[in-house]
């Protein structure tokens, strides 16, 4: 009895332990939208609950949108479980949105052959934070005789500074950018000169410059390196000093749910615009031919998830009117054709809408130029062939109902003067006629009025017998 208590107490003792023996990897692959910030903050926030040793963000990041950005951020600050972000594979970068996010984590790595930085913040059309691949001159233009220093500091003129240019609004952005990098610089211990250079002009690191200027702590070649690298490490953490213990831990991947998932696929600006047209299309269609309702239903759920996809980006409302002024430029094309011209102004008008419908400078929330060409034709096609078929099937003579018995031909049956009855279709019908009509002659049908033919001689046309 006395060895059993003994045991139970180990037990007990070691539970803190056995929770420690796993640390949690989430990876963060492509531009950070809203479906990625909800599924890192939401594991952030069970995490509190689950306690992981560590939790390790897997960086690959071309940039994001900035309240995303900020999201996950908030998260980390409020996070009393360690958070290291490590820049992998070889080719990977944390640029824009990725080097603020590695700022604000306990523990910055980076693997060999990885960049971070050009942080500038851009506001066109929504708050973007752009990526890595955005030109410097695209956002600090210089004058022709400018140097091109990404060292420049403020004690070197400022004349071309992008924090002396642009709007006031564009300056406020600028320096809310600046002063926010520089405090997770300085609450974790890190270069925030280099931080402002980042957001100021752009400037990049490659890894082990990164790791000479102190703005990452590790610089490791893959996850087993850096579990080693970590060991024995010690962190401020809260009010506490925080040691990592990391060398036999095993990682467990954690994954999106599928609302998260979902999100992630609704929230790309090409799925947004396919659903968008679907829905567009499909409501055109079931205006100009109604039927059971399927594509009018399919058409308003698209229409409906491609809003929500656009609450979530930066879209534009200019690109959005040039986008309906086109459809509905070609639909005035298919429904009186005007040479070309209507055409012509609806696919320009559609192919300036599809570009600035995401109005941002990251490429990675604009939609691909393939995907707008293959659309503008197939949009052209729809529009001008099939809604000229429709309009033609709406001219079309009836093929049921009492409508289409006018034009038929048949033959009385007895004498009308001026009632009596024909044969119309091999079904005896009341007929009466403006004019006698003998049996067994031809009669072709005028007019339905209720169970009544109206005819009229078949040789007399409806012209003559009118008269």
């Amino acid at each position: 009895m006395k060895w059993r208590g003994i045991v139970l107490l180990l037990l007990l003792l070691g539970l803190p332990a056995l929770a420690q023996e796993r640390y949690w990897q989430l990876d963060i692959s492509g531009p950070i939208g809203s479906g990625t910030s909800d599924f890192i903050v939401s594991e952030m926030q069970q995490a509190q609950a689950e306690q992981p040793a560590f939790i390790l963000l897997m960086l690959d990041t071309p940039g994001g949108l900035y309240s995303a950005t900020r999201d996950i951020i908030s998260a980390m600050l409020a996070s009393n479980i360690p958070v290291v972000t490590y820049v992998a594979p070889g080719g990977a970068r944390a640029a824009s949105a990725g080097t603020y996010i590695m700022y604000a984590s306990h523990v910055a790595a980076m693997a060999p052959g990885t960049h971070l930085g050009a942080a500038t913040p851009v506001q066109i059309g929504g708050s973007t934070l752009p990526g890595a691949d955005k030109s410097d001159d695209t956002d600090t233009p210089k004058k022709p005789d400018a140097p091109t220093d990404d060292t420049a500091t403020d004690d070197a003129p400022t004349g071309d500074s992008p924090a002396r240019k642009g709007s006031a609004m564009e300056r406020k952005t600028l320096n809310d950018a600046v002063a926010y990098i520089r405090s997770l610089a300085q609450l974790r211990g890190r270069n925030a000169e280099w931080a402002e250079l980042a957001v100021r002009d752009a400037a990049t690191l490659t890894a082990s410059e990164a790791l000479e200027q102190k703005v990452i702590e590790l610089l490791a070649s893959d996850v087993s390196a850096l579990l080693l690298a970590l060991d024995g490490r010690e962190i401020q953490l809260g009010d506490a000093r925080y040691v990592f213990a990391s060398s036999q831990l095993t990682g467990e991947l954690r994954q999106p749910d599928w609302r998260q998932r979902f999100i992630m696929i609704i929230s790309n600006p090409n799925i947004t615009y396919l659903l968008m047209l679907v829905g567009m299309y499909g409501l055109l269609l079931e205006f100009y031919s109604p039927g059971f309702g399927v594509s009018g239903v399919i058409g308003a759920i698209c229409l409906l998830l491609a809003m929500l996809g656009m609450q979530m980006l930066p879209f534009s409302t200019i690109g959005l009117a040039l986008l309906g002024l086109g459809l509905a430029l070609m639909i005035a094309e298919g429904l009186a054709p005007s040479f070309g011209i209507l055409g012509g102004g609806g696919l320009v008008a559609f192919v300036i809408g599809s570009v600035l419908l995401f109005d941002t400078p990251d490429q990675a929330f604009r939609i691909a130029w393939p995907v707008i060409g293959a659309f503008t034709l197939v949009s052209l096609g729809l529009i001008v062939v099939v809604v000229r078929l429709i309009v033609k099937q709406r001219h079309n003579q009836p093929v049921s109902g009492s409508q289409a018995m006018i034009g038929l031909e048949g033959f009385a049956l007895t004498d009308i003067a001026p009632t009596g009855s024909v044969m119309v279709q091999g079904e005896r019908w009341l007929a009466c006629s403006q004019v006698p009509i003998a049996a067994r002659q031809a009669v072709v049908v005028l007019a339905v009025d209720n169970l009544t033919l109206s005819v009229a001689p078949l040789s007399a046309s409806p012209k003559e017998t009118r008269s």
